[in-house]
């Protein structure tokens, strides 16, 4: 499992620009099951992704399509780490 950090290289209202083709990107792979959850941070600096695929490589390959990387909208932080404890029913997402 991988957690996708973004932080904004670019001012709010560039980022807004860009929100509607990130947003049919997250879903695009909300569908494909390969994101769990995503986010604003708090304040809105960037975001989270929580992504299940099997490799690092797999989850740069994704991150590559993101139209918020391809426009250097934001940078990444890709951080992989292995549940080993966790609320009841969230096995599923594992």
């Amino acid at each position: 499992m991988f957690i996708f950090s973004l932080t904004y290289l670019k001012p709010i209202n560039e980022v807004e620009k860009y929100l509607p083709q990130h947003i049919d990107y997250l879903e695009h792979h909300y569908q494909s099951g390969h994101f769990i959850a995503s986010g604003r941070k708090v304040p809105r600096v960037g975001g989270i992704i929580l992504c299940r695929v099997e490799s690092r490589e797999k989850a740069i390959a994704i991150m590559q399509k993101d139209p918020f990387y391809i426009h250097q909208i934001a940078e990444y932080d890709i951080i992989e780490f292995v549940p080993t404890k966790y609320a009841n029913g969230f096995e599923a997402f594992i």
